[in-house]
């Protein structure tokens, strides 16, 4: 299924051009990590997304400002936060402290009073100086087990003229970089970054568009011709470049035979020669906590591992598409009964 660049009718709901360019929102830098690209790396998880995944396991990353939680096992209980709050917008009942977050200025007032850090800000600016500096501390790291930095998110492509302002002043120190991205973004974000990339950690969530946009909130029509760019880009590159294909396998909504096949065939039609790797990525619920702290409510609360019975007929469908060695599937899986 050869397929030409669609034309884009997707609506961007966040435009990253308004974000500021002096500094990097991010809600983490994470040392050590081994699953965003090869080797050991640092992972810098920037704030902001244009996507709604209902089974998204960062939901702090989601919004483009700061914002607080709050960790129940944390509390002591003595309402420091809800005293201190010049908006009233912290209250509590039987089931403990919450945040109203329509009166919320996000000021910190309340992670500053509060004695057991129970209450935090989730979000945190970054100048290129001090960012450079945190992600040097493992430059031996990178060069001893061949890793590097990798931006993932939220979604890195929103503040892309910082993130590429970053990755080429890593690439002048002779550090690795990878780009992970769902891809719905403006080409031009795509643009500024690739020529200073080494891996594309690229999303393929759902190849049904209006699936994808039930699931997401948006179509993928601009997520595939990001994707047939980068693919071309790659092609034409004069540094070493890699496109890792990741499907998040979702009960109910991406692990289906049908939505691996249109993946697989779309990469094997259009995108084989420049991926070096599909990984298929187990779901797990692991995050549940990120959303009780932020008052969410989560659509996959209480939904358990998958079992190797249910990820076996995917892998295989996977496989008709693509080489073993290119097929990786990762993540929590149970055994089954």
């Amino acid at each position: 299924m050869r397929v030409s660049s669609p034309k884009v009718n997707l609506i961007i709901f966040i435009d990253g051009d308004n974000m500021q360019k002096e500094t990097l929102l991010t809600i983490d830098v994470s040392h050590g990590t081994t699953h965003d690209g090869p080797g050991m790396r640092t992972t810098v998880f920037v704030k902001g997304c244009p996507l709604h995944c209902l089974w998204c396991q960062n939901p702090e990353s989601i919004g483009i400002k700061n914002e607080v939680w709050w960790s129940q096992p944390d509390c002591i209980g003595c309402e420091s936060c809800m005293k201190a709050c010049p908006n009233s917008a912290i209250f509590g009942d039987e089931r403990g402290i919450h945040v109203d977050r329509t009166k919320c200025a996000v000021c910190g007032t309340c992670a500053d009073t509060c004695p057991s850090s129970a209450m935090s800000r989730q979000g945190e600016e970054y100048t290129m100086d001090k960012l450079m500096r945190e992600v040097l501390k493992d430059r031996l790291y990178y060069k001893q087990f061949g890793g590097g930095v990798t931006c993932s998110g939220g979604e890195p492509l929103l503040q892309y003229e910082f993130v590429s302002e970053f990755f080429m002043n890593l690439q002048a120190e002779g550090i690795s970089t990878a780009l992970d991205t769902c891809g719905c973004a403006p080409q031009k974000n795509l643009e500024a970054i690739l020529p200073y990339t080494n891996y594309i950690l690229y999303d393929m969530k759902i190849f049904d568009s209006d699936k994808h946009k039930e699931f997401t909130g948006a179509e993928n029509k601009l997520i595939l011709e990001n994707l047939l760019y980068a693919a071309e880009y790659v092609r034409r590159a004069d540094h070493p470049m890699e496109i890792w294909i990741r499907t998040p396998l979702i009960p109910g909504a991406t692990a289906y035979e049908e939505n691996i096949a249109g993946i697989g065939e779309f990469i094997r039609d259009n995108i084989l020669d420049v991926v070096t790797r599909w990984e298929m990525c187990a779901f797990n619920g692991v995050c549940t906590a990120k959303y009780d702290k932020l008052d969410m409510k989560w659509a996959y609360d209480g939904q358990g591992a998958m079992a190797k019975s249910e990820i076996e007929p995917l892998k295989q469908t996977a496989l008709k598409y693509v080489s073993e060695e290119k097929l990786l599937v990762t993540g929590m899986v149970r055994e089954d009964a």
